[in-house]
């Protein structure tokens, strides 16, 4: 049994995803994560992880569908901020990432609108589901094999 974790935007899927539930076999378009786009995740006295080196990406090409089972969905939400008052932008905000079980993925994803703090505005967003799909007998994509 392989176990990948995978990170599934919540743009791709309000965009034209179709939601799973655990213990669904789904069929996804699977890539590697740019490196600069590395994400970590890990959870205060749990093991979640995720490295960022899988995601969904149903709209880069054609590549080929991996086969797997739904096992765990995390909800992923992350709290960003102005850096400044006015920036016309949000960054995340280190420290605020928040994982949450879930037994079926949205079709639409909560974002909060932006409210202020010390004169800066923040927002709380979902940003996507972190699944754990069991993959039996195929090794993860790698780095070279981005389209």
């Amino acid at each position: 049994m392989a176990m990948w974790r995978v990170f599934y935007e919540s743009w791709q899927m309000e965009c034209c995803g179709t939601p799973f539930s655990v213990g669904e076999e789904v069929s996804w378009p699977l890539a590697p994560m740019d490196p600069e786009d590395i994400r970590a995740w890990s959870r205060e006295g749990e093991h979640d992880r995720y490295d960022g080196t899988v995601r969904f990406e149903g709209h880069g090409g054609r590549l080929p569908a991996t086969r797997g089972r739904v096992l765990d969905i995390r909800l992923v939400r992350q709290e960003y901020a102005e850096r400044s008052p006015g920036a016309h932008t949000l960054e995340p905000v280190s420290d605020t990432r928040l994982l949450t079980p879930v037994d079926a993925c949205p079709k639409w994803f909560e974002h909060e609108e932006p409210r202020t703090k010390s004169g800066l505005r923040r927002a709380r967003l979902a940003t996507g589901v972190l699944v754990t799909l069991d993959v039996p007998g195929a090794p993860p994509p790698e780095l070279r094999d981005r389209p």
